[in-house]
Protein backbone atom coordinates (compact mmCIF):
# COMPACT_ATOMS: atom_id res chain seq x y z
CA UNK A 1 0.00 0.00 0.00
CA UNK A 2 1.46 3.39 -0.93
CA UNK A 3 2.09 6.34 1.59
CA UNK A 4 2.54 9.64 0.72
CA UNK A 5 4.26 12.62 1.87
CA UNK A 6 3.13 14.68 4.75
CA UNK A 7 3.32 18.64 4.89
CA UNK A 8 1.25 21.08 7.74
CA UNK A 9 -2.00 23.10 6.23
CA UNK A 10 -0.69 26.45 7.31
CA UNK A 11 1.90 28.25 9.53
CA UNK A 12 1.45 28.68 13.11
CA UNK A 13 4.30 30.20 15.82
CA UNK A 14 5.41 29.83 19.10
CA UNK A 15 7.37 32.14 21.13
CA UNK A 16 10.26 31.61 24.41
CA UNK A 17 13.25 31.39 25.55
CA UNK A 18 16.17 29.25 24.72
CA UNK A 19 17.09 26.92 26.96
CA UNK A 20 21.24 27.23 27.21
CA UNK A 21 21.08 30.87 25.24
CA UNK A 22 18.42 32.42 27.03
CA UNK A 23 17.59 34.55 24.51
CA UNK A 24 14.02 34.78 23.42
CA UNK A 25 12.81 34.08 19.90
CA UNK A 26 9.63 33.12 17.66
CA UNK A 27 9.71 29.67 16.00
CA UNK A 28 7.04 29.60 12.80
CA UNK A 29 6.71 26.29 11.23
CA UNK A 30 5.21 26.59 7.44
CA UNK A 31 3.97 24.20 4.54
CA UNK A 32 7.14 22.78 2.46
CA UNK A 33 7.26 21.38 -0.62
CA UNK A 34 6.71 17.82 -1.78
CA UNK A 35 10.58 17.18 -1.64
CA UNK A 36 12.11 20.17 0.60
CA UNK A 37 12.14 18.39 3.44
CA UNK A 38 12.98 19.53 6.68
CA UNK A 39 14.60 23.24 6.42
CA UNK A 40 14.98 25.93 9.32
CA UNK A 41 15.54 29.91 8.29
CA UNK A 42 17.45 32.00 10.22
CA UNK A 43 15.14 35.31 9.80
CA UNK A 44 17.35 37.47 11.47
CA UNK A 45 20.11 37.01 9.59
CA UNK A 46 21.28 38.66 6.30
CA UNK A 47 19.49 36.68 3.39
CA UNK A 48 18.26 34.83 5.92
CA UNK A 49 20.14 31.29 4.97
CA UNK A 50 18.25 27.64 5.17
CA UNK A 51 19.40 25.04 6.82
CA UNK A 52 18.77 21.78 6.17
CA UNK A 53 17.71 19.48 8.94
CA UNK A 54 19.97 16.79 8.18
CA UNK A 55 23.43 14.62 9.70
CA UNK A 56 25.47 16.62 7.25
CA UNK A 57 24.76 19.90 8.48
CA UNK A 58 24.86 18.71 12.32
CA UNK A 59 27.92 21.18 14.46
CA UNK A 60 27.95 20.60 17.68
CA UNK A 61 26.32 17.87 19.98
CA UNK A 62 27.75 18.61 23.55
CA UNK A 63 24.44 19.91 25.03
CA UNK A 64 21.85 18.61 22.18
CA UNK A 65 22.09 19.03 18.54
CA UNK A 66 22.82 22.39 16.70
CA UNK A 67 22.75 22.63 12.73
CA UNK A 68 24.73 25.44 10.89
CA UNK A 69 25.75 26.53 7.59
CA UNK A 70 29.14 29.20 8.17
CA UNK A 71 28.07 31.48 10.57
CA UNK A 72 24.19 30.34 10.78
CA UNK A 73 23.25 27.95 13.26
CA UNK A 74 20.27 26.48 15.06
CA UNK A 75 20.50 24.75 18.39
CA UNK A 76 18.53 22.59 20.63
CA UNK A 77 16.59 21.30 17.52
CA UNK A 78 16.27 17.88 19.15
CA UNK A 79 12.36 18.23 20.36
CA UNK A 80 11.17 19.94 17.43
CA UNK A 81 12.50 17.36 15.48
CA UNK A 82 11.37 14.88 17.78
CA UNK A 83 7.00 16.44 17.23
CA UNK A 84 7.81 16.21 13.79
CA UNK A 85 8.76 12.88 13.60
CA UNK A 86 5.91 11.82 15.82
CA UNK A 87 3.99 13.18 13.33
CA UNK A 88 5.12 11.90 10.42
CA UNK A 89 5.37 15.16 8.64
CA UNK A 90 7.95 14.96 5.86
CA UNK A 91 8.14 18.02 4.45
CA UNK A 92 8.06 21.43 6.91
CA UNK A 93 9.84 24.76 6.95
CA UNK A 94 10.81 25.78 10.46
CA UNK A 95 11.66 29.58 10.95
CA UNK A 96 13.29 30.97 13.77
CA UNK A 97 14.51 34.44 14.85
CA UNK A 98 17.14 33.45 17.08
CA UNK A 99 20.18 30.98 17.34
CA UNK A 100 18.19 28.87 19.09
CA UNK A 101 14.81 27.25 19.60
CA UNK A 102 12.20 28.01 22.57
CA UNK A 103 12.95 25.22 24.99
CA UNK A 104 8.87 25.50 25.47
CA UNK A 105 8.01 23.18 28.75
CA UNK A 106 11.56 20.71 27.98
CA UNK A 107 8.96 18.37 25.88
CA UNK A 108 7.83 17.91 22.25
CA UNK A 109 4.34 18.19 23.30
CA UNK A 110 3.83 22.22 22.80
CA UNK A 111 5.15 21.95 19.28
CA UNK A 112 3.38 18.47 18.55
CA UNK A 113 0.28 20.14 19.96
CA UNK A 114 1.08 23.27 17.52
CA UNK A 115 1.13 21.33 14.67
CA UNK A 116 -1.77 19.01 14.89
CA UNK A 117 -3.66 22.32 15.48
CA UNK A 118 -3.14 23.78 12.21
CA UNK A 119 -3.35 20.22 10.65
CA UNK A 120 -1.34 18.02 8.08
CA UNK A 121 -2.17 17.38 4.50
CA UNK A 122 -0.94 14.75 1.62
CA UNK A 123 1.17 15.90 -0.35
CA UNK A 124 1.64 14.14 -4.51
CA UNK A 125 5.05 12.44 -3.59
CA UNK A 126 4.92 8.91 -2.23
CA UNK A 127 7.27 8.27 0.95
CA UNK A 128 10.02 5.94 0.62
CA UNK A 129 11.36 3.86 3.54
CA UNK A 130 15.01 2.79 4.31
CA UNK A 131 14.57 -0.76 5.36
CA UNK A 132 16.92 -2.08 7.71
CA UNK A 133 18.31 -5.41 6.00
CA UNK A 134 20.72 -6.32 8.61
CA UNK A 135 21.36 -5.31 12.03
CA UNK A 136 23.89 -2.17 12.17
CA UNK A 137 24.89 -0.91 15.62
CA UNK A 138 27.25 1.57 17.20
CA UNK A 139 28.85 0.93 20.50
CA UNK A 140 31.12 3.58 22.89
CA UNK A 141 32.81 1.71 25.68
CA UNK A 142 34.08 4.69 27.28
CA UNK A 143 30.90 6.07 27.44
CA UNK A 144 29.08 2.45 28.54
CA UNK A 145 26.70 2.95 25.35
CA UNK A 146 25.25 0.67 22.91
CA UNK A 147 22.52 1.16 20.41
CA UNK A 148 21.64 -0.97 17.81
CA UNK A 149 19.03 -0.95 14.99
CA UNK A 150 17.46 -4.49 13.81
CA UNK A 151 14.58 -5.03 11.04
CA UNK A 152 11.39 -4.55 11.77
CA UNK A 153 8.64 -3.69 9.81
CA UNK A 154 7.86 -0.19 11.16
CA UNK A 155 9.57 2.31 13.52
CA UNK A 156 10.27 0.51 16.87
CA UNK A 157 12.18 1.93 19.93
CA UNK A 158 13.53 -0.15 22.68
CA UNK A 159 15.18 2.00 25.54
CA UNK A 160 17.18 1.25 28.32
CA UNK A 161 19.20 3.51 31.17
CA UNK A 162 20.76 2.49 34.12
CA UNK A 163 21.55 5.78 36.52
CA UNK A 164 23.86 5.78 39.73
CA UNK A 165 21.72 7.83 41.64
CA UNK A 166 18.95 5.94 43.31
CA UNK A 167 16.01 8.17 42.94
CA UNK A 168 16.34 6.88 38.93
CA UNK A 169 17.96 3.54 39.19
CA UNK A 170 17.34 1.53 36.07
CA UNK A 171 14.52 2.31 33.46
CA UNK A 172 13.23 0.76 30.79
CA UNK A 173 10.31 1.54 27.99
CA UNK A 174 9.06 0.40 24.47
CA UNK A 175 7.97 2.53 21.80
CA UNK A 176 5.83 0.00 19.53
CA UNK A 177 5.40 2.25 16.75
CA UNK A 178 4.80 6.29 16.24
CA UNK A 179 1.09 6.15 16.75
CA UNK A 180 2.04 6.13 20.60
CA UNK A 181 4.20 8.72 20.40
CA UNK A 182 2.28 11.34 21.25
CA UNK A 183 0.32 10.19 24.25
CA UNK A 184 3.02 8.08 25.82
CA UNK A 185 6.29 9.57 25.09
CA UNK A 186 5.89 13.47 23.62
CA UNK A 187 5.32 15.33 27.22
CA UNK A 188 8.54 13.66 28.69
CA UNK A 189 10.82 16.31 29.70
CA UNK A 190 14.54 16.98 29.87
CA UNK A 191 16.62 16.51 32.74
CA UNK A 192 19.80 16.95 34.14
CA UNK A 193 21.80 16.25 37.68
CA UNK A 194 22.16 18.36 40.35
CA UNK A 195 26.42 18.56 39.90
CA UNK A 196 26.12 19.17 36.19
CA UNK A 197 24.03 22.55 36.96
CA UNK A 198 27.27 24.22 38.07
CA UNK A 199 29.27 23.48 35.27
CA UNK A 200 26.85 24.42 33.20
CA UNK A 201 26.25 27.64 34.38
CA UNK A 202 29.83 28.47 34.37
CA UNK A 203 30.55 27.17 30.62
CA UNK A 204 27.77 29.83 30.19
CA UNK A 205 25.04 27.48 29.30
CA UNK A 206 21.22 26.84 30.87
CA UNK A 207 21.06 30.56 30.62
CA UNK A 208 17.25 29.84 29.69
CA UNK A 209 16.68 26.69 31.99
CA UNK A 210 14.32 26.79 35.17
CA UNK A 211 12.19 24.07 37.16
CA UNK A 212 9.49 25.08 35.09
CA UNK A 213 11.37 23.89 31.98
CA UNK A 214 13.27 20.89 32.98
CA UNK A 215 13.45 18.26 35.93
CA UNK A 216 16.37 18.13 38.07
CA UNK A 217 17.60 15.08 39.76
CA UNK A 218 19.60 15.06 43.08
CA UNK A 219 20.54 12.87 45.82
CA UNK A 220 17.80 13.18 48.63
CA UNK A 221 20.96 13.15 51.02
CA UNK A 222 22.41 16.93 49.31
CA UNK A 223 24.02 19.13 52.10
CA UNK A 224 22.03 22.19 52.29
CA UNK A 225 24.90 24.11 51.85
CA UNK A 226 24.96 22.78 48.59
CA UNK A 227 21.56 24.08 47.75
CA UNK A 228 22.32 27.78 49.02
CA UNK A 229 25.08 28.01 47.00
CA UNK A 230 23.17 26.97 44.00
CA UNK A 231 20.76 29.18 45.05
CA UNK A 232 23.27 32.47 44.94
CA UNK A 233 24.78 31.10 41.71
CA UNK A 234 21.26 31.19 39.64
CA UNK A 235 20.09 34.33 41.66
CA UNK A 236 17.13 32.26 43.15
CA UNK A 237 14.89 33.95 45.87
CA UNK A 238 12.14 31.11 46.61
CA UNK A 239 12.60 27.90 47.79
CA UNK A 240 14.63 25.38 47.09
CA UNK A 241 14.79 21.55 48.65
CA UNK A 242 15.38 17.82 47.40
CA UNK A 243 12.53 15.84 47.74
CA UNK A 244 12.23 12.11 48.97
CA UNK A 245 12.39 11.28 45.39
CA UNK A 246 15.34 12.83 44.12
CA UNK A 247 13.55 15.56 42.50
CA UNK A 248 13.67 19.15 43.27
CA UNK A 249 10.65 20.76 44.78
CA UNK A 250 8.73 17.17 44.79
CA UNK A 251 7.83 18.40 41.07
CA UNK A 252 5.36 15.81 39.92
CA UNK A 253 6.25 13.36 37.48
CA UNK A 254 4.48 12.99 34.09
CA UNK A 255 5.17 9.37 33.42
CA UNK A 256 6.71 7.15 35.95
CA UNK A 257 9.37 6.85 33.57
CA UNK A 258 9.86 10.09 32.74
CA UNK A 259 13.68 10.17 32.19
CA UNK A 260 13.93 7.16 30.06
CA UNK A 261 11.09 8.34 27.86
CA UNK A 262 12.79 11.15 27.28
CA UNK A 263 15.59 9.77 25.78
CA UNK A 264 13.37 8.58 23.15
CA UNK A 265 12.11 11.76 22.66
CA UNK A 266 15.51 13.06 21.80
CA UNK A 267 16.54 10.09 20.17
CA UNK A 268 13.56 10.16 17.66
CA UNK A 269 14.95 13.81 17.27
CA UNK A 270 18.33 12.66 16.53
CA UNK A 271 16.85 10.32 13.95
CA UNK A 272 14.89 12.61 11.77
CA UNK A 273 18.30 13.85 10.52
CA UNK A 274 18.52 10.96 8.21
CA UNK A 275 16.18 12.88 6.29
CA UNK A 276 14.25 9.72 5.46
CA UNK A 277 11.92 7.66 7.66
CA UNK A 278 13.41 4.15 8.43
CA UNK A 279 11.60 0.73 9.20
CA UNK A 280 13.37 -0.89 11.87
CA UNK A 281 14.21 -1.32 15.66
CA UNK A 282 16.12 0.63 17.79
CA UNK A 283 17.53 -1.06 20.80
CA UNK A 284 19.38 1.66 23.09
CA UNK A 285 21.29 1.41 26.26
CA UNK A 286 22.31 4.61 28.18
CA UNK A 287 22.52 6.21 24.53
CA UNK A 288 22.72 10.14 24.16
CA UNK A 289 22.87 12.87 21.14
CA UNK A 290 26.58 11.66 20.40
CA UNK A 291 25.72 8.15 19.91
CA UNK A 292 22.58 8.98 18.00
CA UNK A 293 24.15 10.87 15.78
CA UNK A 294 26.85 8.59 15.13
CA UNK A 295 24.66 5.82 14.34
CA UNK A 296 22.34 8.28 11.89
CA UNK A 297 25.94 8.74 9.96
CA UNK A 298 26.50 4.55 9.48
CA UNK A 299 22.61 4.74 8.34
CA UNK A 300 23.04 7.67 5.49
CA UNK A 301 25.88 6.09 4.10
CA UNK A 302 23.60 3.05 3.96
CA UNK A 303 21.42 4.90 2.55
CA UNK A 304 22.80 6.45 0.00
CA UNK A 305 24.20 2.89 -1.51
CA UNK A 306 20.69 1.65 -1.64
CA UNK A 307 19.76 4.53 -3.43
CA UNK A 308 22.53 4.44 -5.91
CA UNK A 309 21.92 0.70 -6.50
CA UNK A 310 18.13 1.80 -7.46
CA UNK A 311 19.10 4.21 -9.56
CA UNK A 312 21.93 2.09 -11.27
CA UNK A 313 21.07 -1.50 -11.22
CA UNK A 314 17.94 -2.72 -12.10
CA UNK A 315 18.29 -5.84 -9.19
CA UNK A 316 20.52 -6.68 -6.50
CA UNK A 317 23.29 -8.97 -7.67
CA UNK A 318 25.43 -10.84 -4.82
CA UNK A 319 28.57 -9.67 -3.80
CA UNK A 320 27.87 -6.50 -6.60
CA UNK A 321 27.02 -3.30 -5.75
CA UNK A 322 27.44 -1.66 -9.17
CA UNK A 323 27.90 -4.17 -12.10
CA UNK A 324 29.00 -2.99 -15.57
CA UNK A 325 25.63 -1.70 -16.98
CA UNK A 326 25.36 0.42 -14.14
CA UNK A 327 29.17 1.78 -13.71
CA UNK A 328 28.29 2.77 -17.70
CA UNK A 329 25.52 4.84 -16.56
CA UNK A 330 28.26 6.89 -14.00
CA UNK A 331 31.31 6.89 -16.32
CA UNK A 332 31.90 8.26 -19.86
CA UNK A 333 34.49 5.89 -20.61
CA UNK A 334 33.85 3.03 -23.30
CA UNK A 335 36.05 0.33 -24.40
CA UNK A 336 38.53 -0.24 -24.82
CA UNK A 337 39.13 2.35 -22.45
CA UNK A 338 36.74 1.35 -19.29
CA UNK A 339 38.57 -0.40 -17.04
CA UNK A 340 36.72 -1.11 -14.58
CA UNK A 341 33.88 -3.98 -14.55
CA UNK A 342 32.27 -4.15 -11.15
CA UNK A 343 31.87 -2.46 -7.82
CA UNK A 344 31.69 -4.93 -5.22
CA UNK A 345 32.12 -2.53 -2.09
CA UNK A 346 31.19 0.97 -1.74
CA UNK A 347 30.81 3.28 1.58
CA UNK A 348 29.66 6.60 0.26
CA UNK A 349 32.52 9.58 0.59
CA UNK A 350 34.83 6.98 2.37
CA UNK A 351 36.21 4.05 0.35
CA UNK A 352 35.90 1.69 -2.70
CA UNK A 353 36.49 -1.42 -4.05
CA UNK A 354 36.50 -2.24 -7.84
CA UNK A 355 37.65 -5.37 -10.04
CA UNK A 356 39.08 -5.51 -13.44
CA UNK A 357 39.37 -9.32 -15.18
CA UNK A 358 42.27 -8.76 -17.28
CA UNK A 359 41.96 -11.46 -20.29
CA UNK A 360 44.49 -12.30 -22.93
CA UNK A 361 41.72 -10.28 -25.38
CA UNK A 362 42.19 -7.16 -24.08
CA UNK A 363 43.99 -4.91 -26.84
CA UNK A 364 46.33 -3.79 -25.46
CA UNK A 365 48.52 -6.79 -25.05
CA UNK A 366 48.36 -7.16 -28.97
CA UNK A 367 51.43 -4.25 -28.69
CA UNK A 368 52.81 -4.33 -25.25
CA UNK A 369 54.89 -7.20 -25.01
CA UNK A 370 53.13 -9.69 -26.84
CA UNK A 371 55.18 -12.76 -26.48
CA UNK A 372 55.33 -11.96 -22.64
CA UNK A 373 52.02 -9.71 -22.10
CA UNK A 374 52.23 -7.83 -18.76
CA UNK A 375 49.18 -5.32 -18.51
CA UNK A 376 50.70 -1.58 -18.93
CA UNK A 377 51.40 -0.16 -16.06
CA UNK A 378 49.63 3.24 -16.67
CA UNK A 379 46.70 1.42 -17.51
CA UNK A 380 46.79 -0.17 -13.59
CA UNK A 381 46.53 3.64 -12.61
CA UNK A 382 43.96 4.31 -14.98
CA UNK A 383 41.88 1.31 -13.81
CA UNK A 384 42.25 2.41 -10.25
CA UNK A 385 41.53 6.42 -11.22
CA UNK A 386 38.24 5.27 -12.66
CA UNK A 387 37.56 3.57 -9.69
CA UNK A 388 37.75 6.57 -7.63
CA UNK A 389 35.69 9.08 -9.90
CA UNK A 390 33.08 6.49 -9.81
CA UNK A 391 32.87 7.13 -5.68
CA UNK A 392 32.98 10.74 -6.28
CA UNK A 393 30.62 11.19 -8.66
CA UNK A 394 28.02 9.26 -6.91
CA UNK A 395 28.42 11.89 -3.96
CA UNK A 396 26.64 14.73 -6.35
CA UNK A 397 22.88 14.15 -7.19
CA UNK A 398 23.68 14.51 -11.24
CA UNK A 399 26.71 12.03 -11.56
CA UNK A 400 26.03 11.84 -15.47
CA UNK A 401 26.06 15.48 -15.86
CA UNK A 402 29.88 15.53 -14.13
CA UNK A 403 32.85 14.33 -14.73
CA UNK A 404 35.90 12.98 -12.34
CA UNK A 405 39.34 14.85 -14.46
CA UNK A 406 42.88 14.23 -12.00
CA UNK A 407 44.54 17.16 -11.61
CA UNK A 408 47.98 15.31 -10.26
CA UNK A 409 48.75 11.16 -9.46
CA UNK A 410 51.80 11.24 -7.27
CA UNK A 411 53.91 8.45 -5.25
CA UNK A 412 53.13 5.84 -8.10
CA UNK A 413 55.02 2.19 -6.97
CA UNK A 414 54.77 -1.02 -9.44
CA UNK A 415 55.70 -4.09 -7.47
CA UNK A 416 54.36 -7.38 -9.60
CA UNK A 417 53.28 -7.53 -13.31
CA UNK A 418 49.67 -7.87 -13.82
CA UNK A 419 49.12 -11.01 -16.49
CA UNK A 420 46.05 -12.37 -18.68
CA UNK A 421 43.98 -14.48 -16.13
CA UNK A 422 44.65 -11.98 -13.38
CA UNK A 423 41.43 -10.17 -11.38
CA UNK A 424 42.65 -6.85 -10.71
CA UNK A 425 40.85 -5.33 -7.74
CA UNK A 426 41.31 -1.47 -7.05
CA UNK A 427 40.83 -0.18 -3.62
CA UNK A 428 40.39 3.86 -3.08
CA UNK A 429 40.35 5.14 0.06
CA UNK A 430 39.15 9.34 0.58
CA UNK A 431 41.98 11.11 2.54
CA UNK A 432 40.52 14.42 2.60
CA UNK A 433 37.57 16.29 0.17
CA UNK A 434 37.85 20.19 0.14
CA UNK A 435 36.92 23.05 -2.18
CA UNK A 436 35.82 20.40 -4.76
CA UNK A 437 39.04 18.62 -4.97
CA UNK A 438 39.04 15.17 -3.23
CA UNK A 439 42.41 13.24 -2.58
CA UNK A 440 42.57 9.49 -2.06
CA UNK A 441 44.71 6.86 -1.60
CA UNK A 442 44.52 3.72 -4.17
CA UNK A 443 46.26 0.49 -3.89
CA UNK A 444 45.86 -2.63 -6.19
CA UNK A 445 45.47 -6.08 -5.28
CA UNK A 446 45.89 -9.55 -7.61
CA UNK A 447 44.78 -12.50 -4.73
CA UNK A 448 46.33 -10.75 -2.02
CA UNK A 449 49.16 -9.28 -3.72
CA UNK A 450 49.63 -5.32 -4.30
CA UNK A 451 50.80 -4.68 -7.38
CA UNK A 452 50.42 -1.09 -7.59
CA UNK A 453 49.83 2.22 -4.66
CA UNK A 454 49.71 5.64 -5.51
CA UNK A 455 47.70 8.87 -4.63
CA UNK A 456 45.54 11.17 -6.28
CA UNK A 457 44.32 14.37 -6.32
CA UNK A 458 40.64 14.78 -8.43
CA UNK A 459 38.26 17.83 -9.34
CA UNK A 460 34.71 17.16 -10.30
CA UNK A 461 33.56 19.56 -12.77
CA UNK A 462 30.28 19.85 -14.93
CA UNK A 463 30.23 18.35 -18.46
Amino acid sequence: MKEFKKTIKGEVSYKGIGLHSGKISTITFSPADKDAGIKFVRTDLKGKPEIPADIDHVIDISRGTTIGIKEAKVATIEHVLAAIKGLNIDNILIEVDGPEVPVADGSAIVFLELLKKIGLKEQDSEREYMEIEEAISYSSPADNVDIVIVPSDSLKVTFMVDYKQKALGTQYTWLPSLKYFEEEFASARTFCFLHEIIELKKAGLIKGGSLKNALVVADPQTPRSEIERLKKIFQYSGEIEVGSDGLLNHTPLRYYNEFVRHKVVDLLGDIALLGVPIKGHILAARSGHKTNVELVKKLRNIHKKQVLQRIYQKKKLDEIVFDITAIQKILPHRYPFLLVDKIIEFKVGESIVGLKNVTINEPFFQGHFPEHPVMPGVLIVEAMAQTGGIMLLNALEEPSEHVAYFASIDNVKFRKPVLPGDTLRMELKVISMKRGLAKMHGDAYVANNKVCEGDFLAKIVEK
